[in-house]
């Protein structure tokens, strides 16, 4: 009896078809990777779960057309509500993008993070220097509402929730080199000292998620730098947004950054052998706008990361070839004619940029009374993975 079973495995095992799949399945190598400001944001709180609640939401519906049209595998969000029970990530991850469009089919994201942030949360002190202690300017980052202009991560491949690290509380004073804003003429700070030693360095957060994809780990870094705009002379939103933006840098250093302490006491940065993707509306042009350019000049230089340089077809001066048509790497529909390069994905020299691209359907698209959902655009980059 044991004879003939053995001899029926023999003939088993070697007339089978040599599929390697049959026994294990293909390793995920190419990631697409996408970052979008959605523009998600209500006037007090709860507004905007309550009006994506019935699935019909116009706005909601074209971002998840966009979304679906691109179909990224792990898209950072910005300006989308955080709350402490991830209502308003849940209700757009399940009633519009988990549902097909008119023109798109659904897309699931099993695995999500809505990102706390420092957005209308009240600090008690007097930011402005009003005066007085109250409003959206003197919360720890700019809001009507906690959550207001908030971040996710939504992401078809696990994310090791345990592993992530967030700087929310981490101290602007407490970056060397600083960028302390000053009145100019009288060379006094526009921050008094109780202010600046205590105000936060993220208008939103700077937050570490990792995602698991088979036996690679990549780290998310995902933040949403202020507008380097709407203050004065003192230029204090653009401090902060060229001190966040710098953060990154500081951040690539790895254990030599003992002065990064994140939210749970831990030093130091990312590990030097780490693979990365930065991605966020940096709010910062390296040629054109208000920001101080240096920080994302910078940052598109370093030595750990390589710049795709998404791009998109200028559709107003189409010419007959599609290889002959000028392209912009523009993302976001404000800043003069062509808009501004102010969204990135930013991923590690490790990685091999496959194909990269900026979603800006031309005035002849179908997709392109999608985008007026908002003023960013969603940009891309798909790599290969080592």
């Amino acid at each position: 009896m044991l004879v003939v079973a053995c001899t029926l495995l023999f003939i088993l095992l070697f007339t089978m078809p040599l599929n390697p799949t049959c026994f294990a399945d293909e390793p995920v190598k190419t990631i697409r990777f996408a970052t979008y400001n959605v523009s998600l944001y209500g006037k007090q709180l709860g507004e905007v779960a309550r009006r994506l609640e019935s699935g019909s939401d116009t706005q909601a519906k074209n971002l998840a057309t966009v979304i679906q049209s691109v179909r990224p595998d792990v898209l950072f969000l910005n300006e989308v509500d955080h709350d402490a029970d991830n209502k308003t990530l849940d209700l757009f991850a399940d009633k519009y993008l988990a549902v097909d469009q008119k023109d798109t089919s659904a897309i699931q994201y099993e695995y999500r993070y809505s990102i706390p942030s420092n957005t209308g949360v009240a600090s008690t002190l007097d930011i402005d220097g009003n005066g007085e202690v109250s409003g959206a300017n003197d919360a720890w980052g700019y809001g009507v509402y906690p959550g207001q202009y908030a971040m996710a991560v939504l992401s078809r491949f696990p994310i090791d929730t345990q592993a992530i690290r967030t700087f929310q509380m981490f101290r602007w004073c407490d970056l060397p080199g600083a960028l302390r804003p000053m009145n100019p003429g009288a060379q006094t700070s526009y921050y008094n000292d109780k202010v600046w030693s205590e105000i936060r360095l993220s208008s939103k957060n700077h937050a570490d998620v990792p995602v698991v994809i088979g036996d690679t780990r990549i780290h998310l870094l995902a933040s949403h730098p202020t507008p380097p705009v709407f203050d004065g002379p003192d230029d204090h939103n653009g401090c902060r947004n060229h001190d966040e933006i710098r953060f990154w840098a500081d951040y690539l250093k790895g254990d030599s950054a003992e002065f990064l302490v994140d939210d749970s006491g831990v030093k130091g940065g990312l590990a030097a052998d780490a693979l990365f993707v930065i991605a966020g509306d940096l709010n910062s042009d390296p040629v054109n706008g208000d920001g101080r350019r240096e920080a994302i000049i910078n940052l598109l230089q370093h030595p750990r990361l390589t710049d795709a340089k998404p791009m998109h077809i200028l559709p107003e001066n189409a010419s007959e070839s599609e290889s002959a048509k000028p392209r912009l790497m523009t993302t976001a529909a404000f800043g003069g004619k062509d808009g501004m390069r102010v969204d990135y994905v930013l991923p590690s020299q490790q990685m091999t940029v496959k194909d990269a691209g900026v979603f800006w359907p031309g005035p002849q698209d179908p997709y392109r009374s999608n985008i007026s959902a908002t003023d960013h655009r969603l940009v891309w980059v798909e790599v290969t993975l080592p």
